[in-house]
């Protein structure tokens, strides 16, 4: 890291991905104060994800602080997400922190993540361990919970089982079911089993591809929650801005950008992103309010 910077500046942008959790965590926490750096695995997800469920409250309705979120899974990708999504609330809402993230819940391999837990879980975890019984299934917690938005990156497939998403739909006129993990075979849910089982009212997208479902005369299209959204605008946006650090809200700035290109047309399709045909208009939006959002912050050299 030392040697990239004396190489090319202070200015040099450094991208990880795939680095274990334990590491990637404590790779970005230890060089976002002197280098410009940004996970891909961690930040990117957490922004394409938020900008999907930006979207979708025009759909829904309310605030991000209105909707309840449960997660399945833990790792870098599922509390990088809900930490961007608390950030966004406290933004919106002037709570703090250790207020909005009680709006958000996680579930890993052992079950609900509760204040029992809290002694034996990873430090990332920590902040999400809430006072309740620990529940061990997700089916358990989906139902004492009743989420509006639930969130799949466990990397484990079919784990939003029918009674899952019947669970959901029993109680959200809407509900909101992101199954992020990919490759397909890995996806929580599929976009048929999502649509079926949820007698189409789901708004659905996932991080694999899966083609347009038919469902009682009704074509819809599942999105796909992909970094490839965020990553181009946002390294834009710190490249021609000067920037010597990347800072959560520009993350927020790159999110609002994203979120704000859904059209009516894409949400009449089931959509709540973009098509990516326009990923070039779409990175050039995000780079210009990331790159305003470095001079706002005053992380700029220029």
């Amino acid at each position: 890291m030392s040697a990239v910077k004396q190489t090319y500046g202070e200015k040099v942008l450094i991208q990880f991905e795939d680095f274990a959790n334990h590491n990637a965590f404590d790779l970005l926490a230890k060089y976002s104060t002197t280098h410009l750096v940004f996970n891909d695995d961690i930040q990117g997800t957490a922004s394409v994800v938020l900008a999907g469920l930006v979207a979708a409250l025009r759909v829904v309705g309310g605030t991000l602080a209105d909707h309840t979120f449960l997660f399945l899974g833990a790792g870098e990708a599922g509390t990088g997400i809900a930490e961007l999504i608390a950030l966004e609330m406290s933004k919106q809402t002037n709570m703090p922190m250790e207020e909005t993230r009680k709006k958000i819940w996680l579930v890993d391999s052992k079950g609900l993540i509760v204040t029992s837990r809290k002694e034996s879980l990873q430090h990332f975890k920590k902040p999400w361990a809430h006072a309740h019984e620990l529940m061990k299934t997700l089916l358990d917690a989906v139902n004492d919970i009743k989420p509006t938005m639930l969130i799949g990156t466990s990397g484990v497939g079919r784990t939003f089982t029918k009674e899952v998403v019947e669970a959901m739909a029993s109680f959200n006129v809407k509900p909101i079911i992101l199954s992020l993990s990919n490759p397909t075979s890995q996806s929580e849910c599929t976009a048929e089993e999502a649509y079926t089982c949820s007698q189409g009212r789901v708004i659905f997208a996932s991080g694999s591809p899966f083609t347009p479902v038919e469902y009682e005369g009704k074509t819809f299209v599942p999105g796909q929650a992909n970094n490839a959204y965020i990553f181009p605008g946002f390294g834009l946006g710190l490249i021609m801005s000067g920037a010597i650090r990347s800072h959560d809200e520009m993350l927020l700035a790159a999110s609002e950008a994203l979120a704000t290109q859904v059209t009516q047309e894409n949400f009449d399709k089931g959509l709540i992103y973009p098509p990516f045909k326009n990923t070039r208009k779409i990175s050039a939006e995000i780079a210009a309010k990331v790159a305003a959002k470095a001079y706002e912050l005053g992380e700029s050299f220029f």
